[in-house]
């Protein structure tokens, strides 16, 4: 016997996409709304927990006898670990661009500075 497809497969005879809703609404996406996930996972955690989480997963593995397993787990673990890193190394940037920056505003400061004082000793020598 003939069975039908489910409505949400079917094509519509006015033309309408099967994801468009009457009225100009459409059917939500699985994607995420705000940056607030719907699926019940919990929230990522950060890199240097992660880190610790798959080194310890490695060792695990290990103990147990699976070598394939423990090497996947440092794989993540040494990814966690670059981007540690990496974020340590901007960090430590960023903090040498504000001081070179706040440098060269008291260095410009002194030099104008400087350059008033000399300007106020030429009227006065005048």
């Amino acid at each position: 016997m003939f069975q039908r497809k489910p409505a949400r497969f079917r094509h519509r005879s006015n033309d309408r996409s099967p994801r468009r809703l009457g009225h100009g609404h459409t059917q939500r996406s699985n994607s995420f709304s705000n940056g607030h996930s719907h699926n019940g996972f919990r929230p990522t955690q950060s890199p240097v927990k992660l880190l610790e989480k798959y080194n310890i997963l490695a060792k695990e593995a290990l103990s147990s006898g699976d070598k394939i397993l423990s090497e996947n787990y440092l794989q993540h673990a040494d990814h966690f670990e670059r981007m540690i890193s990496l974020k340590n190394a901007n960090s430590n940037q960023n903090e040498n661009n504000s001081q070179d920056t706040s440098s060269t505003k008291v260095e410009n400061n002194n030099l104008s500075n400087n350059s008033t004082i000399e300007q106020d000793q030429i009227i006065k020598d005048k």
